[in-house]
């Protein structure tokens, strides 16, 4: 019975990982309804408008027949260029609709899986797998190579590539000192970032203002003094105008906080990451790729105050006999686990009469005594089997009583 329960496969505490894979196309979706619902908003209202203004001018016979068919021309130009924008917003939705039914069925067959010894769940684990592995690619700036592991691999429907790439794209601009790509971000993605009380828009326009003064001409000062009052004066912070108005105070090469951090350089490392930010949080994505949520949770899993004793390390004790078995102990994660936290038990399996040896290890003694006669010890006696080049009397040996 035991060995069934630790077989039996959870769904739900497997799919607490794989909560972006549906989130991802949803906000997609829902913002592309949004930009529909704006863009029909838009155009009904104009063409309306000039409908009634049209239908007016021929009644009253104020215009001739030129006039009338021009007017009606530009407003079926008009509905021309709104059925185009439909048109690739239908075709974007199709795309994402397919996905999303990809990865509905990619986990609705985890539900399928009955235990964890089934071959099937071998096969899942490994596409879940690849998509942690383009996952991280993308959030690592390996575009090209996210797309052809996800062509390889057959799992293009299951990972989020443009939108990664696209998250790319603007960070890099701003990296590069340019802010229009991320301004026109934030103008498709306007209604969420208002929801998310986000600034990203008001520094940005705030960094175009420090260019501005930055420059000294009197011509862009004065533009610098218009921005601020279209872009920066509606901040719900009063504060956070009057910094910007500081500026006109100092030159660039100032001492004095925090107008020296607005002239830095460096601000447009600070923009790029709290622009990756603010789109991870728009689209409910973690900060940090999955890859490395899954591998802490699997080094906490496995990791025991052994795995780092300075009395067993696989990389200072070549007769250590779990190097082969524990991963953690392994060269490759030893590291790496270093400040993972140890895993937390709920229920613990003790040995009967537990002691302790000086080295710090615990052994039942039955046990620790029977290890000691295969490794032919000396009576009276007694060695650690992971420190075997140590012997200590059996007097030194002390129980532990658990509480």
């Amino acid at each position: 019975m035991a060995e069934l329960t630790s077989t039996k496969l959870n769904a739900e505490q497997h799919l607490l990982l794989d909560q972006p894979l549906l989130r991802m196309p949803y906000e997609i979706s829902r913002k592309n309804f949004k930009a529909a619902q704006r863009y029909v908003e838009r155009e009904q209202t104009h063409v309306l408008k000039e409908l009634k203004t049209t239908t007016t001018a021929a009644a009253s016979s104020a215009t001739d027949a030129t006039a009338t068919l021009a007017n009606i021309d530009t407003m079926l130009n008009r509905m021309n260029g709104l059925k185009r924008k439909l048109e690739a917003l239908h075709s974007e939705e199709t795309t994402i609709h397919k996905a999303t039914r990809a990865r509905i069925q990619h986990l609705d067959n985890l539900y399928a899986i009955g235990s964890l010894a089934d071959v099937k769940y071998e096969e899942w684990s490994k596409v879940r797998l690849d998509r942690l592995l383009v996952d991280y690619l993308l959030r690592s700036g390996y575009g090209d190579s996210a797309k052809v592991l996800a062509r390889e691999k057959g799992i293009e429907e299951l990972v989020d590539v443009e939108a990664f790439v696209q998250c790319d794209r603007v960070a890099e601009s701003l990296r590069n000192g340019r802010c229009q790509e991320a301004l026109g971000w934030c103008g498709d993605n306007k209604q969420g970032l208002k929801k998310l009380e986000s600034n990203l828009e008001y520094e940005l326009r705030l960094q175009q203002y420090v260019e501005m003064v930055r420059s000294g001409d009197t011509k862009k000062l004065m533009d610098a003094t218009l921005h601020a009052r279209k872009h920066l004066a509606a901040h719900q912070d009063k504060s956070f105008a009057i910094r910007a108005a500081g500026l006109l105070a100092f030159p660039p090469e100032t001492p004095h906080e925090p107008y020296r951090s607005l002239y830095s350089p460096e601000r447009w490392q600070h923009l790029s990451e709290l622009f990756i930010k603010t789109h991870n949080t728009l689209y409910s994505l973690p900060p940090r790729p999955l890859l490395h949520i899954a591998l802490s949770a699997g080094l906490s899993a496995l990791k025991t105050p052994s795995c780092h004793s300075a009395y067993a390390s696989s990389s200072s004790n070549a007769t250590n006999t779990t190097t082969s078995v524990c991963p953690i102990c392994s060269t490759e994660l030893n590291e790496l686990a270093r400040n993972v936290p140890y895993a937390h038990h709920t229920k613990s399996h003790v040995e009967n009469d537990p002691v302790v040896l000086p080295t710090g290890r615990i052994y039942g003694r039955e046990r620790l005594l029977e290890m000691n006669e295969k490794m032919g010890t000396q009576q009276g006696y007694v060695k650690d089997p992971m420190v075997p080049n140590q012997i200590y009397e059996e007097a030194q040996i002390k129980k532990v009583f658990i509480s």
